[in-house]
């Protein structure tokens, strides 16, 4: 299985040291080179962690498509959804929303930090998912309230 992330999961992930729920679901991760300059130039949560070498490091060939994209994303999400069309990924892990709705319209099968969590859970990897959702809103990263209460009640877990 080909899997691509984007940064924003690697670091969600890492700030709360639990990177390796990526591996034991995924065995290795792809990303663009601009993902791993992004997180290592930023020295960002993953900065060692995106040298581990189940974290596969590509340099995306159609240059010319991320013109299109680069209106609308940064150039870590643009190089990520190319990256995913050229290795033609079986997942991409986005959590941006508007890269999450454009791989999407590309046929690009999406999953975001939270889909990752719940598939933990349902593979036995993880008992909860609210506490390590807690511990990475605690690190920073961001939900709205709605999206928070949803998705802890979709999967049975009241906030």
């Amino acid at each position: 299985m080909k899997v691509v992330s984007n940064t924003t999961p690697i670091i969600s992930l890492s700030s709360i040291k639990r990177i390796e729920i990526l591996k034991e679901l995924f065995n290795e991760i792809h990303i663009p080179r601009y993902v791993y300059k992004e997180i290592k130039t930023k020295n960002l949560f993953g900065y060692k962690e995106i040298d581990s070498d189940w974290f596969v490091v590509h340099d995306i060939k159609g240059e010319k498509y991320l013109g299109f994209l680069l209106n609308e994303l940064d150039i870590g999400e643009a190089e990520t959804i190319v990256l995913a069309k050229e290795i033609d990924a079986d997942i991409l892990i986005i959590d941006e929303r508007i890269g999450y709705n454009i791989a999407k319209s590309q046929d690009i099968f999406a999953i975001g930090t939270l889909s990752v969590l719940l598939i933990a859970k349902e593979k036995g990897l993880i008992q909860n998912v609210k506490p390590l959702l807690d511990k990475m809103l605690q690190k920073g990263r961001w939900y709205s309230e709605k999206t928070y209460k949803r998705f802890l009640e979709k999967i049975g877990e009241k906030s």
